[in-house]
C-alpha cells in the first residue's frame, strides 16, 4: 500500500469516469418455489452468517450496501473481502456515496489493491462542510455468494446493529435465501453492478403481474421486488397495497420510518375496518426525531379505524418487515416513507412460507407485547383533518423534491469505479 501523503484527495481524483446510474431495466421477477429461507434478527445473527458465507466463497461475491463504518464490523468486512479476493474470488462491492461517505481512502485502497472491484454510487465532496448527495440513495442491502446463497434486508455493515453498541443499537431484520430464487437476486445484483446478465423475456414479466395475489399452498416461495427511478418506481408500494386488500385475518407491519402516502394509508385503514387485525410497530425511540413526528401525523386517522399502533421504545427500530395472514411476508430495505417509496433504490423479498411467517409473527408478537408502548385514540395527536392535511402536503413536497433539487450539485446520481491514485492521503474520507 502506498504511504500517506499530505495531498488532499477529491472524489474526482479517486474515481474513474462515470458509469451511469445502476441499470433501470424493465425486469420483473416471478415467484420461485422450493427455497430455504432463514430469518436473521439483528447483527448477532446476520454478521456471522454473512461472513461465514464470504469465507467459504469460491468464485464470486456481490455486495451492495448503504452504510459501512470503519468499526469492528466494517473492519471485519474489509478483511473478509480482501482474503476472498486474494484467493481468486471475484469480489464486486457497491457503496452508497452518502451512507459510506466517511470511509477513508485508505480503507477503500486496501480493498482496491487486493483486487476488490469497488463502485461508489453518487460520490460527492462536501460543500462548505455539508454533503449534497442526500437524495436517491443506493439504500439496498444485498449480498450474493457464488450465486447460491443470498442475504437481503435492512442491516448495514456497522457495529450499531449489535446489542453491545449500547442504547443506540438498532433493532433490525434480514433474510438468508438458498434455492432457485437466488438466481433472480444474483441476476439483479449483476445488472446493478454493470456486469452482463441473462435476459428476462416478456412472458416472464407478464406472468409476474398475474400471479401476485394467487396464493399457493406450497411453502418456500420467494420473489424479488425492487424500486428504481425508471420503470419500477412504485413496485414495492403496489405490492403492499395489493396484499392489504387481500388480507383476511391479520396484518403486522414493523417499519422504522412510517410516513406513507394516502393510498397506502387508506388500504391499512380499510383492512382494519373490515375486521382484519392490523398492527403497526413503529419507532418510539427514533434515531431521527423527524421520523417519529411524521409517523404521529397518521396516528389519529389510523387509530380511529381500529388499527393497533405500538411504539418500540427500548432502542431505535430499523426493521422493514411485514406479514399478512399466515402465509405472506416481506423483508427488505424499503421503509414506508417518501425517501424509500419515491427516491431511493430499494429491494425487498416477498416470502410465502408458513414456518417463516410463524417465526416472524412470534418475534414481532414478543416485541410488541413486551418491549413496546401501545398507543390509544385518546393519546393520539388531536385534529385529524389538520394533521392529515399537513401530512399530505409534506409527503408530496418530499415526493417531488428530488426533481426540484435537480438544480443543486449531485442531482444526477452516478455509479463510479473507485481507483486508488498513487500517493493519495490514506485517511481522507470519501
Amino acid at each position: 500500500m502506498n504511504p500517506p501523503s499530505m495531498e488532499k484527495t477529491t472524489v474526482e481524483q479517486i474515481s474513474a469516469p462515470p458509469m451511469g446510474e445502476p441499470a433501470a431495466v424493465d425486469v420483473e421477477y416471478a415467484w420461485q418455489g422450493n427455497n430455504r429461507v432463514v430469518l436473521l434478527e439483528n447483527g448477532e445473527a446476520y454478521f456471522p452468517r454473512v461472513f461465514e458465507a464470504m469465507r467459504q466463497a469460491r468464485t464470486e461475491i456481490l455486495l451492495e450496501t448503504f452504510i459501512v463504518f470503519e468499526d469492528k464490523v466494517g473492519n471485519e468486512l474489509q478483511q473478509v473481502l480482501i482474503e476472498a479476493a486474494r484467493r481468486g474470488v471475484r469480489v464486486t462491492v457497491s457503496f452508497d456515496g452518502f451512507g459510506c461517505g466517511e470511509l477513508s481512502t485508505g480503507y477503500l485502497a486496501a480493498l482496491n489493491e487486493a483486487g476488490v472491484h469497488i463502485q461508489i454510487f453518487d460520490p460527492a465532496p462536501k460543500h462548505l462542510g455539508f454533503r449534497t448527495n442526500w437524495f436517491r440513495r443506493l439504500h439496498r442491502k444485498i449480498v450474493v455468494v457464488d450465486g447460491t446463497i443470498a442475504f437481503l434486508g435492512g442491516i448495514n455493515f456497522s457495529a450499531d446493529h449489535l446489542a453491545d453498541f449500547g442504547p443506540e443499537a438498532k433493532q433490525d431484520y434480514s433474510v438468508e435465501v438458498q434455492g432457485p430464487a437466488v438466481a433472480d437476486i444474483h441476476h439483479f445484483a449483476l445488472l446493478q453492478s454493470g456486469r452482463p446478465a441473462r435476459a428476462k423475456y416478456w412472458w416472464q414479466r407478464r406472468r409476474q403481474r398475474r400471479s401476485e395475489l394467487a396464493f399457493s399452498d406450497h411453502d418456500g416461495q420467494v420473489r424479488l421486488v425492487y424500486r428504481d427511478n425508471g420503470d419500477h418506481r412504485t413496485d414495492i408500494e403496489e405490492v403492499y397495497r395489493q396484499v392489504l386488500r387481500s388480507a383476511q385475518r391479520r396484518v403486522v407491519i414493523a417499519n422504522a420510518y412510517f410516513f406513507p402516502g394516502y393510498r397506502l394509508l387508506r388500504e391499512i385503514r380499510n383492512a382494519a375496518r373490515r375486521g382484519v387485525e392490523v398492527r403497526l410497530i413503529l419507532q418510539g425511540q427514533p434515531d431521527m426525531l423527524v421520523a417519529k413526528l411524521a409517523a404521529r401525523m397518521t396516528y389519529d386517522y389510523l387509530l380511529k379505524s381500529g388499527v393497533q399502533i405500538h411504539e418500540y421504545c427500548e432502542r431505535p427500530l430499523h426493521g422493514k418487515v411485514a406479514l399478512v395472514d399466515e402465509d405472506w411476508c416481506t423483508v427488505g430495505s424499503s421503509n414506508l416513507d417518501p425517501l424509500s417509496l419515491s427516491m431511493n433504490l430499494e429491494a425487498n423479498v416477498l416470502i410465502r412460507d408458513r414456518a417463516f411467517n410463524r417465526e416472524l409473527f412470534e418475534r414481532l408478537e414478543d416485541l410488541s407485547a413486551n418491549h413496546c408502548k401501545a398507543m390509544s385514540p385518546d393519546k393520539a395527536p388531536r385534529g385529524r383533518v389538520w394533521h392529515m392535511t399537513v401530512g399530505f402536503l409534506v409527503f408530496h413536497f418530499l415526493r417531488h423534491f428530488p426533481a426540484w433539487a435537480g438544480w443543486l450539485p449531485a442531482h444526477k446520481p452516478r455509479l463510479k469505479a473507485f481507483i486508488h491514485p498513487a500517493g493519495s492521503d490514506q485517511h481522507e474520507p470519501l
